[in-house]
């Protein structure tokens, strides 16, 4: 299975060593790691999911992603191993464990959190079954042996031929959390990650008109102009949206992911919370028309187009950063949700989970896991200082959101190493 780079340009080629672009999934189980049953369960999903067992190789002066036959990686390590390297067998996915914590990572360009999760599934089928002697559901598990229809592979984007790409509106650029605090970037991201009971949370979202992704972002929000209350520039938060459902591409494996802009108004921030949180409702209504979600993922396709249409591979590396530089220049901050995890019978094993990424450059980033009865909210930021974490936590403090701060410390992502 070899195909040319299409949307995965703008992925593969504006990772760099303080932002790999690269998604880390962590399941902590009941019991140590059996490196045997690892094995067995990690050769099982090379087999599910061919498409993700790929390297970067030239053909005909182009780029493809080409099947690779060499084992995936499993390292005894907490840092994993490079991907793309000739430790990861030229892979851009990766396994490694340490203790209970079995950690799943891949680039982010070749697939999102909806497509990584499908493969945890798929390992927590196999592993489970074999490390705890159980006969688990196969219920909606993608198994060894399944016949993979082309729906699962085949990008999506390519087929938007007659649909207009959307021409982003002028927006003026928003509060940049780090240079409004003088807070120094630094060469790594840290995590902060909180636990809330799943029922609770949906309870409190159902009172006061929200839902766990906008609630999120409208704390987040409150958090911030709480710090910097007298500043007039917009409060933006992108809201991730699968574009799956509106592509009619339920299977595919690509990362397929847009994006909603919360901008927390000035007239808004005397209102009390159910009311903005209507309002961050409305905003994610109207932009996930069907008719604007198409014209979005159009636009992503023309712009790997326009960065692979370049003559050299610095010039794609340098567009497709600076690109990212530009999305990021009209953000204050990232909220995404995945959706409930659904991992079936293997889920009774899990007593800890983690999703965590790098932000796009300078943004922080909220990612949110719903696993096991909680939801837990990693709060990443590419710099250290903690003060708008604080304020994010006063925020439930005062909503009555009961919460339990589960850990903290250097987010653990592997590097990509690029044949270019």
């Amino acid at each position: 299975m070899n195909y040319k780079i299409s949307q995965e340009a703008l992925g593969l080629y504006n990772s760099t060593k303080t932002h790999p672009n690269v998604i880390r999934i962590g399941i902590r189980l009941k019991r140590e790691v059996d490196p045997e049953a690892l094995r067995y369960a990690v050769d099982r999903c090379a087999e599910r999911y061919p498409y993700f067992c790929v390297e970067l190789k030239q053909n005909d002066g182009e780029w493809v992603l080409a099947s690779n036959d060499r084992p995936v990686m499993i390292s005894a390590s907490r840092d994993g191993t490079a991907l793309g390297s000739d430790e990861a067998n030229r892979h851009l996915m990766a396994f490694s464990y340490n203790d209970a914590w079995i950690n799943f990572d891949i680039s982010h360009a070749l697939t999102d959190g909806a497509g990584a999760y499908e493969v945890v599934r798929t390992l927590l089928y196999y592993y489970c079954s074999l490390r705890y002697d159980v006969s688990l559901s196969p219920e909606g598990i993608r198994l060894s042996g399944d016949t993979i229809s082309p729906d699962e592979w085949e990008d999506p984007l390519l087929r938007l031929t007659d649909v207009k790409p959307r021409v982003p509106a002028e927006i003026g650029p928003a509060l940049c959390l780090s240079e409004e605090s003088g807070i120094e970037l630094s060469e790594h991201h840290m995590s902060w990650d909180i636990a809330i009971d799943e029922k609770e949370f949906m309870r409190f979202n159902s009172e006061n008109d929200g839902s766990p992704g906008t609630m999120t972002a409208l704390f987040l929000s409150r958090a911030i102009e709480k710090i910097h209350p007298a500043c007039t520039k917009d409060i933006r938060i992108l809201l991730a949206v699968n574009m799956r459902p509106f592509l009619r591409a339920p299977m595919a494996r690509q990362s397929l992911v847009g994006g909603v802009v919360l901008d927390y108004k000035p007239v808004m921030r005397s209102w009390p919370l159910e009311k903005q949180a209507t309002a961050y409702r409305g905003m994610v209504f109207t932009q996930t028309m069907e008719e604007r979600v198409l014209a979005e993922a159009a636009g992503q396709k023309a712009l790997a187009e326009n960065i692979l249409a370049l003559g050299t591979d610095r010039e794609r590396r340098e567009f497709a950063i600076s690109a990212s530089a530009a999305t990021d220049s009209i953000l204050t901050a990232g909220v995404s949700y995945v959706g409930k995890a659904c991992f079936g019978d293997a889920e009774r094993f899990i007593r800890d989970f983690r999703l965590h990424t790098n932000s796009i450059c300078k943004t922080p980033l909220i990612e949110i896991s719903a696993v096991n009865g909680r939801f837990i909210l990693s709060f990443i930021q590419p710099f250290e200082d903690d003060r708008y974490l604080s304020s994010f936590l006063e925020e439930l403090d005062d909503n009555y959101v009961s919460y339990n701060l589960l850990d903290s410390g250097r987010v653990i992502l592997p590097e990509v190493e690029l044949p270019f």
